[in-house]
């Protein structure tokens, strides 16, 4: 990607977050914004008999999309750490903020575009790596990306993606991108990773710091079932080359002998691993490969032992603007900034690492004004609507990261189910700045919101 073309991308087309240009008629006036044109698509399709595939409601597109998943990709992607707390808190801090309409302000145009690390995007809504996407849909994380390109959408590929980067980036064309990076155990490895993203034409690495190691997912426990196992979600690692060595190493060694009792069960995992291993399935069925690299994927692809002097690192080793992710104490905040972060991203993983921890929305509000307006920060975990996405920005976010929503709407029709999930959140947000008098996201301000009361 261009200097150029990342500066502009989305950014002059609203029509890609809105009603596709192709719905319009000559004789219609092009309603004004993406809200108001969201609007009249969905209404002029109901003229016709047609119903929203993808519901406008969070409620309905959670029940549909579990009605959608077998058990085990709902307990992995719905599924929270411990009793669920964090999930919980997570939606009911939203709750404890009410929006402020303001009347007679005029705001006839809206301007949803923000800056981030250079880089104008169309909307403050960027689409979160969540793992093992293809649990949902089949080709998951391509087609998230061409939702996102549809759309104008940027998106942070995921580390633990379905699809290699490369085939993301091909499949985004323009459309700005970002990398997740999950510290490895092994260096080189990292390095490989940091070396791709750099090579498609990222526009920041995402370093996740909160999952060092796995936090206790009862949902996926009762299950016994975690998707790597199958090889679902190693998608960038077995087309890495310095991973690919790596397993070349463990297959070239000396047998370890395993006892492994031979159920239906595990056949079936052998037979999972090897579809979704790369290359065809016969070869792979009499290949050691695939097994091998579920080994050694178990193995290093996440260090328990990241520290800040690893992260010391990262100028070092990338001409990326860095993103640091996971972060919840201001210390680590203002610790993140001094060491060069150039973004932060303030998440508690959707609840999926730490039970009964506080809430991203709730940290986010003291992170903000402890390290005052300037830095750039980010706000994951327990998004769901386009009122949602305001009261961030309310309270200090610069943008935001839209994660489950845009699963379920995979679940429920693929690539268009993703966009439509997309054009709902950023029409909502889009309607609330018309109602409270915003006319860009500057004007979004603690002002626009109160303390709700108490039922």
């Amino acid at each position: 990607m261009t200097d150029t073309a990342r500066q502009s991308v989305g950014a002059t087309d609203p029509s890609r977050i809105g009603t596709p240009a192709a719905t319009r008629t000559g004789a219609d006036p092009a309603p004004t914004g993406v809200g108001l044109s969201r609007l009249q698509h969905i209404y002029r399709e109901g003229m016709l008999g047609r119903r929203p595939v993808v519901p406008t409601d969070f409620a309905e597109l959670e029940r549909r999309a579990r009605r959608a998943s077998s058990r085990i990709a709902w307990a992995y992607v719905a599924g929270g750490a411990g009793e669920g707390r964090t999930m919980r808190r997570n939606r009911a801090a939203f709750d404890r903020w009410a929006i402020v309409p303001r009347m007679a302000a005029g705001a006839v145009e809206r301007d949803l575009s923000v800056d981030l690390l250079g880089t104008r995007h169309a909307s403050p809504v960027l689409l979160a790596p969540v793992g093992a996407g293809a649990l949902m849909g089949r080709d998951s994380d391509l087609s998230i990306a061409r939702a996102a390109a549809a759309t104008g959408t940027a998106y942070v590929f995921s580390n633990q993606g379905c699809n290699a980067m490369e085939e993301c980036a091909t499949a985004m064309g323009d459309t700005p991108r970002w990398v997740q990076l999950y510290w490895s155990k092994d260096e080189g490895l990292v390095d490989s990773l940091i070396q791709r993203a750099e090579s498609i034409g990222a526009g920041a690495l995402v370093v996740t710091l909160d999952t060092t190691v796995l936090g206790w997912r009862p949902q996926d426990l009762n299950l016994g079932s975690l998707p790597f196992t199958r090889g679902v979600g190693i998608a960038q690692y077995t087309s890495d080359p310095r991973f690919g060595a790596i397993v070349a190493d463990r297959v070239a060694g000396p047998a370890t002998k395993q006892d492994v009792r031979v159920t239906l069960s595990a056949v079936r995992t052998l037979l999972a691993m090897t579809r979704n291993h790369p290359g065809r399935f016969w070869r792979n069925l009499r290949s050691p490969l695939p097994r091998a690299s579920v080994e050694t994927f178990l193995d290093i692809y996440s260090n328990p032992g990241l520290s800040w002097r690893h992260l010391e690192t990262l100028r070092e080793r990338t001409r990326l603007p860095v993103v640091l992710k996971g972060i919840l104490h201001p210390d680590d905040a203002r610790r993140a900034l001094d060491l060069g972060a150039d973004a932060i991203v303030v998440s508690n993983h959707g609840g999926r690492q730490v039970d009964n921890a506080i809430a991203s929305l709730d940290a986010l509000l003291t992170i903000r004004d402890e390290i005052g307006p300037e830095p750039t920060l980010l706000l994951d975990s327990g998004i769901r609507t386009g009122a949602d996405v305001f009261v961030a920005l309310a309270l200090g976010a610069d943008a935001v990261l839209l994660g489950r929503p845009h699963l379920y709407g995979l679940a429920l029709a693929g690539q268009r189910g993703v966009e439509d999930v997309i054009r709902n959140v950023v029409a909502e947000l889009d309607l609330t700045m018309a109602l409270t008098g915003a006319r860009d996201l500057t004007d979004i301000t603690r002002d626009l919101i109160s303390a709700a009361p108490s039922d």
